[in-house]
């Protein structure tokens, strides 16, 4: 097993391009998005009834090295700042396969 660092990225939709390229620039391997993600942040509640997939959320899942931790977080935070989400990072151990 290798020691990695999850990430769980959950954000507007509209951003999750935006997100998928600063993973695909700093070397991430690989990671899972589930769409129209509904919940309750500090910017209020996300319902699925929207007509707009403008106003809904998507979660991004994967791994990172340590190394490559800090500039994910540095390059997503100004996304979440303008947009709302949350980006969690915490310790995990991947399976190679």
């Amino acid at each position: 097993m290798e020691r990695v660092k999850r990430l769980e990225i959950i954000t507007n939709s509209l951003e999750m391009s935006q997100v998928i390229k600063i993973l695909d620039s700093i070397g991430v391997s690989g990671y899972t998005i589930i769409k129209d993600v509904t919940g309750k942040g500090d910017r209020g509640k996300i319902i699925d009834d929207l007509e707009t997939p403008a106003l809904t959320n998507g979660y991004v899942l994967s791994v990172c090295t340590e190394e490559q931790e800090s500039e994910v977080v540095t390059a997503i935070t100004p996304i979440l700042k303008k947009f709302g989400g949350v980006c969690i990072v915490s310790d995990a151990k991947w399976i190679a396969h």
